[in-house]
């Protein structure tokens, strides 16, 4: 089969790790199958949030993988903040309201405000056009898909489509101006930012978005858009990151293979043992995977642990709450700042592969979603993972939010308002008391689960990028 060419503007990609890397990595691992080869464009030297060298073997010996260097500005940012080199910025960076900031912090907040526009990113500008050209000069491209954010990365894309006139998707995991993320800019620069923004959308034939938050986003803040060039793809799981064996059961003594969630997909055989003997004897295990700063906090969630342990309702003896991934030193205060302390269990970043395997020998999962305008519409694409391990999910997100439409079409979970401790309380009681009478937590609906495989995301970016190339 002769594959068309399609050039992949992608920062974070691996060695990149974090969530930002998945979707990138899954549509190039699964495009192929619909006949398209990914010729992808990444940073040589990227200030990565975290690195996970894993993820390096679950890209296609068939993929064509250019790296063009970049100038990182937040090297500047890190000297005038006193921070250390490997200090992950993005959880550092991001203040809660009315936090005060030292003047360093707030000098440095001011610049990045101010001059890094679209992004701190931008540096990558310089030389992405050069490398453009030798692509296009070494292969037949047929069409563009940039990945955002980093917002730089639609910018490129904006430039190429420009001077090769190809078509072009600009694919979008959050939206831009004015998201949680972006720094409060004054009037000049943020007009700046909203013109980036504007020609991106109008230049774009078409955008593909994570969520459908980021669609109204976009069409909210420019009606005269096209609405039908705008297309959800929502993010996914990928089952072969799952054990071949794990099972669909789901009651409280569900199955999972002796060597669960080992790194690589790698599999000795698919000999199985009970769930609960992989966990710590007797403990009831919840995990959060991922970042958590600034207004993404678990502290109405352990409050309320901490009333029903109070009420005498829950045994903090039985229970074991694992975070895993990057936190902010707010965070790692909260968590010391319990009663039940040795409950806790703060785990660094890890490998997809060990955070998958972290997932698989809990009982239930965490999510929290921002406290911000945006609640509502924010779908962090860690959630399908739980969903797709068949895992209950405590949802930490307004009761009408889209995440509580997917728990709703899913089985797999409740939600409570951040602010509502007393019904994060009642949810995180109704499961524990399960656990203890080796009751069912959950009863997924596997046919809507099963809709949010990668390789379907992937089936949905090929037949959007078929429309634009005849």
């Amino acid at each position: 089969m002769n594959l068309r060419k399609l050039l992949i503007i992608a920062y974070y990609f691996p060695p990149s790790g974090g969530s930002g890397v998945q979707r990138v990595l899954k549509h190039v691992k699964y495009l192929p199958e619909f006949g398209w080869q990914p010729v992808v464009l990444t940073v040589s030297n990227g200030l990565f949030p975290a690195r996970d060298e894993s993820l390096l073997s679950q890209v296609p010996d068939s993929t064509i993988v250019y790296k063009s260097e970049t100038y990182e500005p937040y090297n500047i940012y890190r000297k005038l903040t006193g921070k250390k080199q490997g200090v992950a910025i993005d959880v550092n960076t991001i203040w809660k309201e009315n936090e005060k900031l030292s003047f360093k912090e707030a000098f440095a907040n001011f610049i990045r405000a101010t001059f890094f526009i679209p992004d701190a990113r931008v540096g990558w500008l310089a030389t992405a056009g050069n490398a453009i050209k030798k692509i296009m000069a070494e292969h037949k491209i047929d069409a563009i898909y940039s990945s955002s954010p980093p917002y730089t990365c639609s910018i490129i894309a904006r430039n190429a489509k420009r001077k090769y006139n190809l078509p072009w998707i600009a694919g979008f995991r959050d939206p831009w101006t004015e998201f949680i993320t972006q720094p409060v800019r004054w009037w000049l620069p943020a007009l700046v930012d909203r013109h980036f923004e504007r020609t991106v959308f109008n230049e774009a034939d078409a955008v593909e978005c994570a969520w459908l938050g980021i669609i109204k986003d976009a069409l909210h803040k420019y009606p005269q858009l096209d609405k039908n060039k705008f297309f959800h793809i929502p993010n996914g799981f990928d089952s072969e990151d799952f054990p071949k064996c794990l099972t669909q059961t789901h009651s409280n003594n569900s199955v999972i293979p002796a060597n669960a969630g080992i790194p690589n997909g790698s599999m000795e055989g698919d000999s199985c043992i009970r769930r609960n003997d992989m966990l710590e004897k007797g403990k009831f295990t919840i995990t959060y995977t991922g970042a958590m700063y600034g207004r993404r906090n678990p502290e109405t969630f352990l409050q309320a642990i901490e009333s029903l342990i109070q009420r005498n309702e829950v045994n903090p003896d039985e229970i074991k709450l694992k975070f895993v991934g990057r936190f902010g030193a707010d965070i790692e205060k909260m968590f010391n700042s319990v009663s039940f302390p040795n409950s806790i269990e703060s785990i660094p970043y890890l490998p997809h592969g060990e955070s998958i395997k972290q997932l698989i020998e809990s009982d239930v999962t965490l999510l929290i979603v921002d406290s911000t305008k945006e609640s509502e519409e924010i779908v962090p694409g860690k959630v399908y993972e739980y969903v797709g391990l068949r895992k209950p999910v405590i949802a930490i997100a307004p009761p009408q939010s889209a995440i509580a439409v997917l728990m709703t079409e899913t089985g797999c979970g409740r939600c409570a308002a951040q602010e509502d401790i007393e019904s994060i309380a009642q949810i995180f009681k109704q499961y524990y008391q399960n656990w203890k009478n080796s009751s069912a937590l959950i009863v997924p609906d596997d046919d809507a689960i099963n809709r949010y495989e990668r390789r379907t995301g992937a089936k949905s970016l090929s037949d959007l990028m078929n429309i634009y190339v005849k």
